[in-house]
């Protein structure tokens, strides 16, 4: 009882029978700490402390012992406090006071203090500077609270390493003191102070070790030396600088009781007020006063804490005490994020916000302030701005009242930031015997109180059927439990028919006052949610309007929230396009994307990165975007070897909300990858024909899964180029007409080879005209014996609804049996005139009968077949005028009996069919949101 007696003494000196002061702590010997025995008395003629030999301020003011673990001051002289005027001014409350407050980044080492201390000196008027304990920094890597609160735990357990941790308290301050005060009587000053509380709190820390125990109060008594030393080192450094200042230490003033669920303070403001008056009665009024944060004294007189987030509260509440003009709560951020920018790099800097809307945010583990630190300063409508210490020109964030904010975003900014809430579970309790039941949202949430669990998120629906709500992972197992037993007899009777978790979930929560009563705001979320391929569990909306929230599968988390951020926050429509194929067609789109770019962004706010470029061997990925004037250099110097999982893996995981891959390729292996791709949410566009007349249970599939999420499959280069023909097909079809017959030249190469062959010309060498003006493939047997087309005819009669197989069409191959086994190219162009005669036969027939030879594929709807074959048509026929290597489609419809629909241009070449794939690029942002 009398270690008791006297911690309590120390920690409440009211209780110390009227004593004037605590006596000086006993001198305690100890391997890792010492303290003076004895003080000398302060000598007013003088400022210099004793001339004993040692290195403390590289002066003989003092002398310092270095241990292991620690610096000992053995002996120290305090000087006479030297006179600084104060302000000839009457103390008045008003808007020319303004409130600064250094976290402990911003105070945790020297140097910082000292810059501190200098923008806040030469900052011009009255001003309050609060200061939280010294942090960590390399330089000097102790988190003074955070030992202090280890310190404590180690004396409550009997654990002697206490007494190492109080010696690195005063060696992390009795460095920086020197460093930042250098040889003056400021350092004595403040060196005495600090070995005055050493003592006091060793003889506590050990009388604690004694007991074996802590109590609250006692800990907030020892926890709060932190702010006191940082906060005298503060005023001393700004009275170097030769500023009017004075120290405050807030337990002189500030007065809180703790609220009912003892997680906080309120401010006993009058009682606060009066102590104010009083403190500048006593000390006088000063242009610069440091007060210390995080500390106060409760109703009792007794040492306590302002709990989480106290310094950023100590700042508010003596805002409103001197009725300040501003505050400024200094950081290591540039201000409050839209969104967490570790998860969305596109994230802004918001230039203001109201203080409902940091509430909101701050509840979803934002960085910013917590509720209770704005109530003071809204109280009296007080701005509050978070501005990044290291960074002195970005202008922050302001924290207002609804006025000041809607002048700073003037109404653009509806929804100021997002943030999620990671790992939580749904508990569901469902039930017919719930409907009309008076009492079982009580019964349920009491329930979960008293087994402790907090809930995130409600959300019922109107039929009373089931109530579900949001549980953090680790609580969904005794939810689950604690909600089974209580309502045991009502499963038993079917009243209740399911008590279930959902497991590996995420909230999301869109924030902005801006929303209230501007329609459109939650469906604006749902679709761009919807179009990210995001399902959505559970919803929910306050009637205040300034939340919409959302629970979603916790694998969704980061691209859900990009996805909304991008399509509330940015001005566009961002996509990140990996390349596969950067050769003819690859490359001409990617000078088309480069000279387009700037036009797609300012008119239609569209945002196309080319994040990623892949050929067979190699790949290059860039996460923030390949440099299209530069991509050729990048691409031989960069490149990596080539993966086509990882490279969807990568598109998959950029922080841009929208993907897509381009196969400019005729291959079949990127096809292969188009399920697993699109399985992702990655959108597939391609003029690729492999997927589309390939093996009918693929396709099936990739369609399938199209048609069943919003990842879409593009796919109008595969035929005709850049002509519209699949998407004239496309609307035909789902307008309800009927196709008859489709009919037409597809290939660009055919197509210029007969309608340059001619009565008079040989066959070959008309394929040797178009091989040398690059109309073929470099072996143009790859065109002629018609496969081309007959993936074209697959690709149109699938369309159609006919399930055809590549192999079902017949095909009349122009490459000479004798010839399709020869080994090279070159060989084969050396013997085609040997054939020469039985297509001159065929050319001379037509010509008699007023005919023209033509290459086709045909999709015969009525009779359910595919063909390719050479075919005779009249002069006069539409198929009869074309030039060069244009295609030509007519559509028969149940529309067009008497006149088919006639589609006619160019259906060759890398520049019309890079056109067709950029087409469907844009046809893809316009269902992502972009202007159509």
């Amino acid at each position: 009882s009398f270690i008791i007696s006297m911690l309590q003494r120390r920690a409440c000196p009211s209780l110390g029978q009227g004593a004037a002061r605590q006596p000086a702590a006993p001198k305690v010997s100890s391997p890792c700490l010492s303290v003076p025995a004895q003080r000398c008395s302060q000598q007013a003629h003088s400022n210099l402390v004793q001339p004993t030999p040692g290195p403390l301020c590289q002066q003989p003011e003092a002398q310092v012992h270095r241990g292991r673990r620690r610096a000992v001051i053995s002996s120290v002289t305090m000087p006479a406090e030297r006179t600084v005027s104060s302000s000839s001014d009457e103390f008045t409350r008003g808007s020319h006071w303004s409130v600064h407050k250094f976290g402990g980044t911003c105070m945790a080492f020297s140097d910082r203090i000292r810059s501190a201390a200098e923008l806040v000196v030469k900052d011009p008027g009255s001003k309050v500077v609060v200061v939280s304990a010294m942090g960590s920094h390399p330089n000097s890597p102790l988190k003074v609270t955070d030992v202090i609160l280890t310190m404590i735990n180690k004396a409550a357990r009997q654990d002697p390493e206490f007494l190492t941790d109080l010696g690195a308290l005063q060696e992390k301050h009795v460095e920086a003191a020197k460093q930042l005060l250098g040889s003056s009587p400021e350092l004595t000053i403040f060196v005495s102070k600090l070995l005055d509380d050493i003592g006091d709190l060793k003889s506590m820390l050990q009388a604690m070790s004694i007991a074996g125990m802590s109590t609250d109060a006692f800990s907030d008594y020892v926890v709060g030396h932190g702010e006191l030393w940082s906060a005298l080192l503060f005023s001393l450094c700004c009275k170097q600088f030769g500023a009017d200042v004075k120290f405050m230490d807030t337990r002189d003033v500030l007065v809180v009781q703790p609220t009912t669920d003892g997680a906080s303070v309120d401010l006993v403001e009058d009682t606060s007020n009066a102590r104010l008056d009083k403190w500048v009665a006593t000390h006088g009024n000063h242009e610069i006063i440091v007060a210390t944060g995080f500390i106060a004294k409760n109703v009792q007189g007794q040492a306590t804490t302002l709990k989480r987030n106290g310094s950023d509260l100590s700042a508010t509440i003596l805002a409103a005490l001197f009725r300040a003009g501003n505050i400024t709560i200094w950081t290591d951020v540039d201000g409050v994020y839209s969104a967490d920018p570790r998860k969305v790099p596109e994230a802004v800097c918001l230039p203001g916000m109201t203080y409902h809307e940091a509430w909101e945010l701050s509840y979803f583990g934002a960085n910013v302030l917590h509720p209770r630190t704005t109530l003071p300063a809204m109280k009296y409508h007080i701005p509050i701005t978070i501005r990044n210490f290291f960074n002195l020109s970005a202008p922050g964030t302001r924290v207002g009242d609804l006025t000041t904010d809607l002048e700073t975003h003037q109404g653009k900014n509806p929804v100021k930031g997002f943030a999620t809430i990671d790992n939580v579970t749904i508990i569901c309790v469902e039930g017919t015997g719930m409907v009309g039941v008076p009492g079982i949202a009580s019964a349920i949430f009491g329930t979960v109180r008293d087994a402790g669990i907090n809930v995130i998120m409600i959300s019922q629906a109107s039929s009373e059927q089931s109530i579900c709500f949001a549980v953090r992972e680790v609580d969904g197992e005794g939810a689950v439990t604690v909600l089974q037993k209580r309502f045991k007899d009502a499963i038993a009777a079917g009243r209740v028919s399911a008590v279930q978790q959902i497991r590996h979930c995420c909230v999301l929560a869109a924030v902005g006052q801006g929303m209230v009563a501007r329609k459109g705001m939650a469906a604006t979320m749902m679709s761009a949610l919807a179009k990210a391929n995001v399902n959505i569990k559970a919803m929910a909306q306050g009637s205040s309007e300034y939340n919409i929230t959302v629970i979603i599968e916790q694998r969704d988390s980061e691209r859900a929230l990009r996805a909304v951020h991008s399509r509330f926050y940015l001005s566009t429509t961002p996509i990140a396009i990996g390349l596969v194929g950067p050769g003819l067609i690859g490359g001409a789109l990617l000078e088309q994307i480069r000279d387009q770019a700037e036009v797609l962004r300012r008119e239609l706010g569209v945002d196309l990165r080319i994040l990623g470029i892949t050929d067979s061997k190699k790949m290059l990925l860039k996460e923030k975007g390949i440099d299209l004037e530069h991509w050729k250099a990048q691409f031989e110097a960069e490149a990596q070897p080539a993966d086509l999982e990882a490279f969807g893996n990568f598109l998959h995981g950029s922080y841009i909300p929208n993907h897509a891959i381009v196969d400019c390729t005729a291959s079949e292996l990127p096809a292969q990858h188009y399920l697993p791709w699109m399985t992702q949410g990655i959108h597939i566009i391609t003029p690729n024909k492999k997927l589309g007349s390939g093996p009918m249970e693929q396709y099936q599939a990739v369609k399938k899964l199209g048609r069943e999420s919003y990842t879409h499959f593009f796919y109008e280069g595969t035929v005709g180029a850049g002509l519209p023909v699949m998407g004239t097909l496309k609307h035909l079809v789902e307008t309800g007409d009927k196709v008859h017959r489709i009919e037409g030249i597809f290939s660009g190469t055919l197509s210029y080879i007969f309608n340059t062959y001619s009565p008079g010309m040989q066959f070959s060498e008309v394929v040797a005209d178009a091989k040398a003006k690059g109309y073929t493939e470099p072996d143009p047997r790859d065109d002629l014996n018609g496969t081309d087309v007959a993936r074209k005819v697959a690709i149109l009669a699938r369309e159609c609804g006919m399930e055809l197989e590549l192999s079902d069409i017949p095909v009349e191959s122009l490459v000479p049996e004798p010839l399709r086994a020869v080994s090279t190219s070159a060989e084969y162009m050396a013997r085609l005139p040997e054939f020469d005669a039985s297509m001159t036969q065929r050319l001379e027939e037509a010509a008699a009968a007023g005919e023209v030879l033509r290459f086709v594929g045909v999709v015969d709807m009525l009779a359910r077949r595919g063909s390719v074959e050479l075919r005779r048509y009249p002069a006069t026929h539409p198929f009869a005028q074309l030039v060069g290597s244009d295609n030509i489609i007519a559509f028969t419809t149940k529309r067009y009996t008497k006149q088919p629909l006639i589609i006619r241009g160019p259906g060759a070449g890398a520049d019309v069919t890079a056109g067709g794939v950029f087409s469907d690029l844009l046809k893809l942002s316009a269902y992502l949101g972009s202007p159509s």
